[in-house]
């Protein structure tokens, strides 16, 4: 609380680290916390001083409760003190400590930069795949399935269901458990980065993340049913995959498809019609542009991009997806991995996981080679460099290894999918008992 000097200057987050580290992972530690601060607070005329006591307090009183025995000394202290200005909030959230499961990390960065400029609301910056971005409040409590359903709300989405909030830090994109505290999980992926690069490269490391909120798993999503979810979620993520020549189709359907990503570029600007042979790489699949040459490209784009006279930007959009939807690896998340058990198949394969299950295909003729159902699936593991999946029984059942630095990726992907069938299955299990 400042005291007393330091041997050095440290960083605020490390000091609320050292003072509530320990008590978050053990109970007992706790109601030490509380008594200390309050002490320290108490008969304490050094204002800046009692300052970093209130904003240590109204730390605390969001992280974990303290016991029944002192809960009514803590509450008529704060009551005794309502003038100050941290008083009233720090009863609103031990309130609420209170009815929640106390948080398993110490504050986050964020939460401390928040209370250290006095300020009670705590916002953080949430991007979006079409490059749009939004300024969210996020509670100490805040769990992350509270944060999906409040960003869904806000966009006017109509479920937020299969949407998930991820986590991008320079070297992986981690998709947030949605039962976990918001900034518990996002303490555990920066410390876990933080803790990563230290070991590699020596010395203090600042940690640089981003918080995006995207489409994880697909189901029941149709072209043209919800249109903000298409806008912002579902053709910018889908029209990636597309380019990077992850789908088998016609060359109809990419001439097609290449009208139609053309007006949502331009719009109705035929005047940039001679634009196109340079802007081939954002209209057609990368492995297919040499299917014809550039100026056929253009001759048949403009053909297309003529007879879908008077289309908005917003009806190219849905058209694009309701093409993309009728092919059976719409909504797949691709994965090109080594592979080591199936000497048939090539050393390199594209594993595409949906909620169909996992499809194993060939990266250049997009031929499908296996198809495994969730349920035909007895278990799947990972690790830095590898991802294992047993296909059958657990016995008899037959491996699949691959080489992927992206094995976690398709291990949490996997889980979710197969939670997901769970918990359908459950849902339709007590209906089927009333028919019958």
């Amino acid at each position: 609380m400042g005291d007393y000097p330091t041997r050095q200057i440290q960083n605020p987050l490390e000091l609320t680290d050292q003072i509530f580290g320990p008590a978050t992972q053990n109970e007992a530690l706790r109601d030490e916390i509380y008594c200390q601060i309050m002490k320290q607070m108490t008969s304490n005329n050094i204002r800046y001083s009692m300052e970093q006591g209130w904003q240590l307090l109204w730390l605390c009183c969001g992280l974990f409760p303290p016991s029944n025995s002192l809960l009514k000394h803590i509450q008529r202290f704060l009551e005794t003190r309502r003038r100050e200005t941290l008083a009233s909030d720090c009863l609103h959230r031990l309130q609420g400590a209170l009815r929640t499961e106390p948080r398993k990390l110490p504050p986050h960065q964020v939460e401390v930069d928040a209370v250290q400029h006095n300020s009670i609301q705590i916002f953080h910056k949430i991007h979006f795949p079409n490059d749009t971005e939004e300024i969210f409040e996020v509670a100490t409590n805040t769990k992350v399935r509270d944060l999906v359903r409040m960003i869904a709300t806000k966009l006017g989405l109509i479920s937020e269901d299969g949407f998930s909030i991820f986590v991008k830090t320079p070297d992986k994109v981690l998709s947030l458990s949605e039962a976990d505290y918001f900034f518990d999980s996002l303490r555990q992926i920066t410390d876990w980065t933080r803790t990563t690069k230290m070991a590699k490269d020596g010395g203090p490391v600042n940690v640089s993340y981003s918080v995006f909120f995207m489409r994880k798993l697909w189901f029941n999503v149709i072209p043209g049913r919800d249109l903000e979810a298409d806008r912002i979620f579902h053709f910018p993520q889908e029209l990636p995959k597309y380019l990077r020549g992850y789908h088998r189709c016609t060359k109809e359907d990419m001439v097609q498809l290449g009208a139609l990503l053309f007006r949502v570029k331009v719009n109705n600007d035929k005047t940039q019609f001679v634009m196109i042979p340079k802007m081939l790489k954002e209209l057609v699949p990368n492995d297919q542009l040499k299917a014809m040459s550039a100026d056929d490209w253009k001759k048949n784009i403009v053909a297309a991009y003529n007879k879908q006279a008077g289309m908005t930007v917003e009806e190219a959009i849905v058209g694009f997806l309701k093409v993309i939807f009728k092919w059976p690896t719409f909504g797949c998340a691709f994965f090109e991995v080594k592979q080591a058990s199936e000497p048939s198949f090539p050393d390199i394969v594209r594993i595409a996981i949906s909620r169909q299950g996992v499809t194993i295909m060939h990266p250049k003729t997009k031929d499908v080679l296996a198809t495994h159902p969730l349920t035909k699936i007895a278990n799947w593991c990972s690790g830095s460099t590898y991802f294992h999946m047993t296909v059958g029984n657990l016995v008899k059942g037959n491996k699949i290894l691959c080489e992927t630095s992206l094995g976690y990726k398709m291990d949490d992907l996997l889980t979710s999918y197969a939670n997901m069938y769970l918990n359908e299955t459950r849902a339709q299990r007590p209906r089927n008992r009333r028919f019958n």
